[in-house]
C-alpha cells in the first residue's frame, strides 16, 4: 500500500477517486486504486461520463441491446451509469461496511437540467437510488437555490445525498442546514436519523476564474483560502450543540468533501491542493492524474487549521484587487451547473449519434 496516500486515511481523511469508466473496472484498476492506493470512494460527474461512453466501443453492446429494447435518452444513460456505479458500489461495500457506512461510497448525479426544478429533483433522487439498488450510492444534487430544498426533502425520505457545485461558505452552511433540518424531522417522526449526506466543496476553480485578475504572489490562493474559510465553518458545525444533540440520537455528521482538485495551472505543483486540503473528517476526491502524482511524490504536513489559518487575510488581499467573491461563488456555480449542462447534451448527443451507428452496423 502506497505510503504517502495511506498517511491521509492516518491523519482522518478518505481518499475518493474522481472518475469511472467501464474500462477502468473490467480491467482491474478501480481496484489496484483500492489496494494499493488507499481509495476508498467515487465521485461521478456527467462530464466524467460523457467522455467515458463517448470514448472506444466498451458500452457498445449495452447500448445495442438496451436501444432494442426501445430505451433512449436519459433513460438508455441511466441505465449504462448505474450498472458501472453498482459495479464500483460493490467493490467498496467492504469498506462500507467496515466503516459504518461513514465511507465506501459512489455518486450519481441527476440530470443538470433539473437545475431550478426542485420536486422533479426529489422524485428523480429517490427513483435513482432505487433503481441502483446498492445501500452505498450518493444520489448528487446541486446545492443551488432549487437544489436546497430538494436536498432537505431527498435526505429526510432516507436518500443519501451528495450535494454539489459549492463554492463558497454560504452556500455551504446554507446545505449542512438543510442537512441538519431533514435530520431532526426524521428523529421527530422516529425514523433512522442515520442517513449519509456529504457536502462538495469545488477548488480549483476558483483560481481559474481569478488568474488575470490578481499578481503573482496570490495566484493559485484563492481557492485554499476559501477551503480554509469552508472548514473552519465546518469544524464550527461539527462542536456545537445542534450537532452534538443529533450524534447523539445516532446521526453521522455531513462530512466535507474537497472536489475540483487538480491542479489547473501548469505552472503550479500538480499535488498542490491536495497537500493543502489534508484535514480531519473530509474527503478529497480526485482525477487519477492527481491520485498518481499524490502517490509519486506527495507530501503531507501539518492538517489544515481549524481556525481557518490565513483564509481571510488571502481573500481581503484578492478583494483589493476588484474580485467579490461573494458575487463570484454565484457565478461559478451557474457556470458549472451550465458546464455540466453542456456535457449532459452533448453525452445525449453521443448516445443517440452511438445508437444509430451500431443499428446500422447491426443491419
Amino acid at each position: 500500500m502506497n505510503p504517502t496516500t495511506r498517511k491521509l486515511h492516518e491523519l482522518g481523511q478518505s481518499l475518493w477517486l474522481d472518475n469511472i469508466s467501464r474500462d477502468m473496472l473490467a480491467d482491474g484498476t478501480l481496484a489496484r486504486y483500492i489496494a494499493e492506493y488507499s481509495v476508498t470512494g467515487l465521485t461521478s460527474n456527467p462530464t466524467i461520463f460523457e467522455k467515458a461512453i463517448g470514448a472506444g466501443s466498451a458500452y457498445d453492446r449495452q447500448i445495442s441491446e438496451l436501444a432494442r429494447a426501445g430505451r433512449s435518452g436519459e433513460e438508455l444513460f441511466f441505465s449504462l451509469a448505474i450498472d458501472d456505479l453498482a459495479h464500483a458500489a460493490d467493490l467498496f461495500r467492504p469498506i462500507h461496511d467496515a466503516s459504518g457506512g461513514v465511507d465506501g461510497w459512489v455518486s450519481l448525479e441527476v440530470s443538470p437540467l433539473l437545475v431550478d426544478d426542485t420536486r422533479r429533483t426529489i422524485d428523480v433522487a429517490a427513483r435513482l437510488h432505487a433503481q441502483a439498488a446498492r445501500p452505498n450510492v450518493f444520489i448528487k444534487i446541486p446545492g443551488t437555490r432549487a437544489g436546497v430544498p430538494a436536498i432537505e426533502e431527498s435526505i429526510f425520505a432516507g436518500v443519501p445525498i451528495n450535494v454539489t457545485l459549492l463554492f463558497s461558505r454560504e452556500q455551504y452552511l446554507a446545505v449542512a442546514d438543510a442537512y441538519l433540518r431533514a435530520i431532526e424531522r426524521r428523529i421527530a417522526k422516529g425514523l433512522d436519523p442515520k442517513v449519509e449526506s456529504v457536502a462538495s466543496i469545488f477548488v480549483s476553480r476558483w483560481d481559474t476564474a481569478v488568474k488575470d485578475k490578481v499578481p503573482a504572489d496570490l495566484q493559485n490562493r484563492l481557492g485554499i483560502a476559501i477551503g480554509r474559510r469552508v472548514y473552519k465553518a465546518y469544524r464550527e458545525l461539527l462542536a456545537s450543540a445542534r450537532m452534538q444533540k443529533l450524534v447523539a440520537a445516532g446521526a453521522h455528521p455531513q462530512r466535507l468533501l474537497w472536489a475540483s482538485t487538480g491542479t489547473k495551472d501548469p505552472a503550479a505543483p500538480d499535488t498542490l491542493y491536495i497537500e493543502a486540503l489534508a484535514a480531519p473528517d473530509t474527503i478529497d476526491t480526485m482525477p487519477d492524474k492527481t491520485l498518481l502524482a499524490f502517490a509519486d511524490h506527495g507530501r503531507i504536513g501539518a492538517p489544515m487549521r481549524i481556525d481557518g489559518g490565513d483564509a481571510e487575510a488571502v481573500i481581503a488581499a484578492i478583494a483589493r484587487h476588484g474580485v467579490d467573491v461573494d458575487a463570484l461563488a454565484t457565478q461559478l456555480q451557474h457556470e458549472g451547473g451550465a458546464s455540466f449542462a453542456k456535457s449532459w447534451d452533448a453525452l445525449l448527443a453521443g448516445l443517440r449519434e452511438k445508437t444509430a451507428r451500431l443499428g446500422a452496423h447491426a443491419a
